[in-house]
This record gives C-alpha cells, structure tokens and sequence, in this order.
C-alpha cells in the first residue's frame, strides 16, 4: 500500500514502504517535514513533474565511515593531483551541478528548483553538508547530504574530472570517521556504491542503526576539519 499524505505533519511506518520502496505520494518539501523524513530513514526521490514521492528502501546501502574502498584508478588520482578538500563554502554551485549530471538509468534530473530551495535552506540551518574538492582553485566535484546525530545521508554528487566525485565520498568517509559516525546512507543500491564498499542492510535492521546514531547530538554547520595531505590518507 502506498500511502497519502496530509497536511499533517507525520509519515507512515517505513516498514509498511512497497517492495519497490515507494511508502507515501503528496505532502510538501517544508524543512520540518524534510527532518521528520530523515529522521525516519525516509527520503524524497522524483520527476519534477510528478507528486512528490517518499522512500524507505527495503535494503539500504551502508558504507561504514573509514572503510571506503580505494581502487588503483582512484588511488592514482589522488596521488597524482594536488586536490584541496573545503566543506560547506558553495552549496549553490554543488547541486546545481549535481542536478545536471545525466545518470543511467534516470529520464532526467530530480533537483527541481524547490527541491533545491527547500535544501538550500537546511544549508543555512546547518543540517546539510558539502564536500568540494578543487584543484588550482576550481571546484571540479564534490557532494552533499544530511547529517542527524552520527548519520549521515547522501544526496547526490558530481564530478568534472574523472574520479573526483569518489574523491568527495573519500574525503567524507575519512572525516565522518573521526567525527565518530555510525554510518553514511547511499539511499539506493547501485554498481558504484557497491564498488566503492557499501553493504546492503535490511530495513528493520537499519531502522535499529539509524535510532542508535540519533541517539546522539547532531553538529550543526558549517563544518570544520583538517583534511591534510589527502595522500596520506590513503592505506
């Protein structure tokens, strides 16, 4: 059963979604629903033109902070490009470059300018995050997410130059490491995130994981941390 949503402020079991994911049409983009949403292991996912549709995938892609894989393309890229990582300085350019990336399998983009209103303004309230990688001073890729308590949940990402949006997932991975975050969403299952070592986890079981990582406070932006030589990083 797919549900309705109301005006009213609340969603439905995500348990109850469909086998497809699909668990509920309607209601609005408003950041309190967007929260509520979140903070449910629920998220939007549609054609502009369509009904705004919720998720709760019955297997999430999980990757576990500090464990992303690191093939010998993307080791080579970050080895031999002087890459600067910053955080939370240009929300604007990253999804606006996120939205026109053409993925496979997608008739077009889901970031609709209300979409990206809406998430402009959990920017600027300090629940979403980006990660920007430049190189001689241009951005060239780069990601972002929602962050609640010590979860995090990637939205979208993009790259100008090969690798780079891995790059971003790379840089992120290290840093929700030693902020001690219990995990980093990837929403939907596909030959990337597996590549890069995401493990799929039922719903009930991440319905568990995502209660224990809102048990904690959540850090607010703009973020802040040292990054270094990113080469070091690499093991």
């Amino acid at each position: 059963m797919v549900f309705l949503l109301s005006e009213e402020l609340r969603f439905p079991d995500p348990l109850l979604a469909e086998d497809n994911g699909l668990l509920a049409v309607g209601g609005d983009l408003s950041v309190d629903r967007l929260l509520l949403a979140y903070s449910l292991g629920v998220f939007p996912w549609f054609n502009p033109d369509d009904e705004i549709m919720w998720w709760a995938s019955p297997f999430r892609p999980i990757y576990t902070p500090g464990e992303i894989k690191i093939s010998k393309s993307l080791a080579k890229t970050i080895r031999k490009y002087p890459f600067e990582i910053k955080l939370d300085t240009n929300f604007e350019y990253v999804i606006e470059h996120c939205a026109s990336i053409h993925r496979s399998g997608e008739p077009g983009t889901w970031i609709s300018e209300e979409i990206a209103a809406s998430y402009n303004i959990l920017f600027e309230m300090g629940y979403l995050h980006t990660v920007e990688v430049y190189l001689e001073g241009r951005m060239v890729g780069g990601l972002y997410g929602i962050s609640l308590g010590k979860a995090f949940f990637g939205e979208s990402m993009f790259h100008l130059l090969p690798d780079v949006s891995k790059v971003a997932l790379f840089a992120l991975s290290e840093m929700l490491s030693e902020k001690g975050f219990h995990f980093i969403d990837s929403q939907v299952t596909n030959a990337h995130s597996l590549r890069m070592g995401a493990k799929e986890v039922n719903n009930i079981t991440f319905d568990k994981m995502l209660k224990e990582a809102l048990k904690y406070e959540t850090e607010k932006g703009p973020w802040k941390f040292d990054f270094g030589d990113l080469k070091s990083r690499l093991k």
